[in-house]
């Protein structure tokens, strides 16, 4: 239900001076039409009179009724809630991100220039929005996209490379396995949230970038935009982050095993047809379609989403084993020279640059 308040407030110093100064202005042109013996210039100030009258009486309605807009959130259907300015506050502190919450539906903007890299800050906001959204009663829904048109999340920073303990000793996901690596930990924190989570794909995302977008309930992407792909082997390792264990469960083991060893990019059309992601939409009607069917099922009665949730993952065993093993051969690859070499000569051929990344795979590639 929506917030009861007065429809009278104080009215500021501010607020009074611009008032006084339209009616001035209305009773300065009015007089000066009245005196005038022109025809033509008194139409003219009456004009501006009528105009000066409609200001005063729009702002003075602006000053005693500010509440208006929030008053028709009682009159709102059951399951239905205005935006909550309280609680998008809640995660003012995480700046590679941009959170409103309106109608049960948080949507989350992904806002990490230059590329949307998932780094160390992006990572630890990424975890500080799912500890805390956990426990806000006025999130139902939670729906992913980026601020980039061109890149959702590309991949990983690749230059942990050169600084391994960096990334090791991220503080993420302190209430999951500590066996885990901290993107695991982070993705197995977001995959467990009881909220209903919705990845909207506009750009590429690889690498952790898709692992993210596999934790997630759902997956919609862009048909002209929207491209997915897991680019770790020919960087001399494997998907560390839930890709070779998420995936299978998506779109089967041989195709599971297309995707990662041939490491190209998909397109949108492509990743529906393997089940990688639930629908490729025409761009134009992407928006319309995810916040649809968020606010239906923030709108559902109370007990649904987790059941649901619960119901459906009770025909699938907990990951944790395979996400261990993932982890252990992580670190067996990442070890070998092969990985930091094939890394640096990738960065220094462009990756992780706007214009190199669009085309990673040829960088990736190159024989």
């Amino acid at each position: 239900m929506g917030r009861q308040t007065s429809s009278w407030r104080y009215i500021s110093n501010y607020q009074v001076q611009i008032l006084c100064l339209i009616v001035d202005w209305y009773t300065i042109a009015t007089t000066q039409a009245m005196r005038s013996n022109d025809l033509t210039h008194w139409r003219q100030r009456s004009r501006l009179g009528r105009r000066a009258t409609t200001a005063v009486v729009l702002l003075t309605l602006a000053i005693l009724f500010p509440d208006v807009g929030t008053a028709q959130s009682d009159n709102l259907p059951k399951g239905k809630t205005m935006p909550s300015n309280e609680s998008a506050s809640a995660y003012s502190d995480v700046s590679t991100l941009r959170i409103d919450v309106a109608a049960g539906v948080a949507t989350v903007t992904i806002a990490n220039p230059p590329l949307n890299l998932l780094d160390a800050k992006l990572m630890t906001d990424l975890d500080r929005f799912a500890a805390r959204v956990v426990d806000d009663p006025a999130v139902r829904v939670i729906v992913l996209q980026s601020a980039d048109p061109d890149f959702f999340v590309p991949h990983g920073d690749m230059n942990f490379v050169d600084d391994p303990s960096s990334f090791a000793n991220l503080e993420v996901g302190e209430n999951q396995d500590q066996r885990l690596n901290p993107m695991q930990r982070l993705f197995e924190r977001l995959r467990k949230l009881p909220q209903v989570t919705i990845g909207m794909l506009r750009g590429r995302a690889r690498g952790g970038g898709a692992e993210l977008l596999q934790a997630l309930d759902m997956r919609f992407a862009s048909l002209e935009r929207g491209y997915l792909a897991q680019m770790e082997a020919p960087t001399g390792i494997i998907p560390g982050a839930g890709g070779t264990v998420y995936l299978p469960r998506l779109v089967g083991r041989a195709r599971a095993m297309e995707i990662v060893l041939g490491a190209d990019l998909f397109d949108a059309a492509t990743a529906e047809r393997y089940g990688w992601i639930n629908r490729a939409i025409p761009d134009a009607k992407l928006d319309h379609f995810v916040d649809r069917l968020a606010r239906n099922i923030a709108a559902l009665p109370p007990g649904i989403i987790p059941a649901a949730k619960a119901a459906m993952d009770a025909n699938f065993g907990d990951p944790l084993d395979a996400l261990l093993e993932q982890n252990r051969l992580l670190g067996e690859t990442f070890s070998q020279p092969a990985a930091a070499d094939l890394t640096r000569k990738a960065l220094k051929a462009g990756a992780q640059t706007r214009n190199g990344e669009r085309n990673l795979e040829a960088i990736l590639h190159d024989r």
